[in-house]
């Protein structure tokens, strides 16, 4: 394959990664109709949505430290596979039960994105770096936010299967135009793979992540939700023991325990848990009956449409983030996102009086995302070797999946127990908006003090910011 100039691979990378972050808000328009196009109850439908946080969860770390071993273009072509597979198996069901596999199959794909950074950092000119990987690291949050008005108006105007044609077209078109276009990376840590400590992260996340999404629904002080909970202590416990006593293990949890890496990701735990605040109750706020007196009763598309420009300014503020990082440092450029993000918030909480001003709140805080969400993945190649550029980013993705996890857990049942009823409706009241984004905002700011504690320095690798 002849070398393709930088511009395509940059450009043939963020796409990879928009499609595979539109993979986690594709159903949502459908929510409210899947228990009667799958003929069942909404309490299992609503693991059409679960499976697949989960499974980009687990699959992430992995997909990145096999990139790490076999190759970063392989893995990724073989994510995109699995996505194609998953899209199609969902496109040709209406079964629970196939839907849930379909959908598992899709979340698998978010290994996309911490694999394109490294392809970036392995690939690309000194000069290119920053702007690319701000760039890349960005779609996690674009595509989520474009994708749902897209799916909004399919879903509106077509049959709900086409949406899932739709994505397999978009998973084969990325498979090819990395065939063409990305060449495979240089950079490999010749070792074997982890099965075990494999099997361990699942078994552990899984066990950790359930209760978080589903403790709402199960009771937080339910058999199954502290059953879970119990497993994951003392799966991820004996997991974390195997890894620092393994060579080769799957994490480095010793490079993981460095300051940089530690606390750029507890600050992405925080970043996550505030990006996805906006995207669960701001378009429950802009669909709410206008007879609440607060609500502003849009339909889905328009409230989609609403939350769009959010997306796109993230897309447009990851070169300013980039130049922030280069000339100040990824440090700085994290702690200004978080602040941007925290001022969205209060901005929301006093001004949410119309469409106008919500879409003002959602452009500030997602200017905020987008600035944060470009910063992490430089603070962490800073800090760890070039040979575990791929796993590190993905232990950051996850971290940043741990994030929506628990703010989907948290916000869900604020809003649930912070109610009015408007004739045969129940709907979340204004002061449990307002104390959503007051949580929110707090994060952020939680966010901010961890990113303060990164130390200062200059990495030795003359492609990366200072941090």
């Amino acid at each position: 394959m002849a070398r393709a100039g930088s511009g395509p691979i940059i450009v043939v990378l963020a796409s990879c990664g928009l499609v595979a972050s539109f993979m986690q808000t594709l159903v949502i328009p459908l929510i409210p109709a899947f228990p009667r196009l799958l003929d069942t109850t909404p309490t299992d439908a609503s693991w059409v949505i679960t499976v697949t946080l989960l499974a980009a969860a687990v699959c992430t770390p992995v997909a990145g430290r096999l990139g790490d071993l076999y190759g970063k273009r392989r893995v990724l072509l073989v994510s995109l596979a699995v996505l194609i597979a998953g899209s199609v198996v969902s496109a040709l069901t209406s079964s629970l039960a196939l839907m849930i596999v379909g959908r598992g199959l899709q979340g698998c794909a978010m290994g996309v994105i911490p694999l394109g950074i490294s392809i970036m950092r392995d690939e690309l000119p000194p000069e290119r770096v920053s702007g690319a990987i701000s760039l890349m690291s960005a779609t996690l949050g674009v595509g989520g936010a474009i994708g749902l008005p897209v799916a909004a108006i399919v879903a509106e105007h077509a049959d709900w299967h086409v949406l899932f044609w739709g994505a397999a077209g978009l998973g084969l078109g990325c498979a090819l135009l990395i065939l063409r276009f990305v060449p495979e990376s240089p950079v490999r840590t010749p070792a074997p793979f982890d099965f075990l400590g494999t099997l361990g992260l699942i078994v552990g996340l899984t066990s950790l992540l359930l209760p978080i999404v589903k403790g709402g629904e199960w009771g937080w002080g339910s058999p199954a939700t502290l059953g879970f909970a119990a497993t994951a202590a003392v799966v991820l416990a004996a997991w974390g023991w195997y890894q620092l006593r393994r060579r080769d293990p799957l994490v480095d949890l010793r490079v993981s325990a460095r300051r940089p890496v530690l606390f750029t990701n507890l600050a992405s735990v925080l970043v996550g848990f505030a990006m996805y605040a906006m995207s669960l109750s701001f378009p429950q706020l802009l669909q709410a009956p206008s007879a609440t007196g607060y609500g502003l009763g849009l339909s889905m598309v328009e409230a989609g449409l609403c939350l769009a420009p959010n997306g796109l300014v993230m897309m447009a503020l990851s070169p300013v983030s980039a130049r922030l990082t280069n000339r100040y440092g990824a440090r700085v450029t994290l702690m200004t996102g978080a602040i941007v993000i925290a001022v969205g918030y209060v901005f929301a909480i006093f001004l949410m009086a119309n469409a106008v001003e919500l879409i003002i709140a959602s452009v500030i805080i997602g200017a905020g995302v987008g600035i944060a969400y470009a910063a992490m993945p430089a603070l962490i190649m800073s800090a760890v070797p070039v040979t575990e550029t791929a796993s590190a980013n993905g232990l950051n993705s996850l971290m940043r999946s741990v994030g929506t996890s628990t703010s989907s857990a948290v916000m869900a049942t604020m809003l649930a127990h912070l109610t009015i009823t408007v004739g045969s409706f129940t709907v979340p009241s204004l002061a449990g908006f307002r104390a959503t984004f007051a949580v929110a905002a707090v994060a952020a700011a939680a966010g901010l003090a961890l990113t303060a504690v990164v130390p200062r320095f200059r990495p030795a690798s003359p492609e990366l910011a200072r941090v």
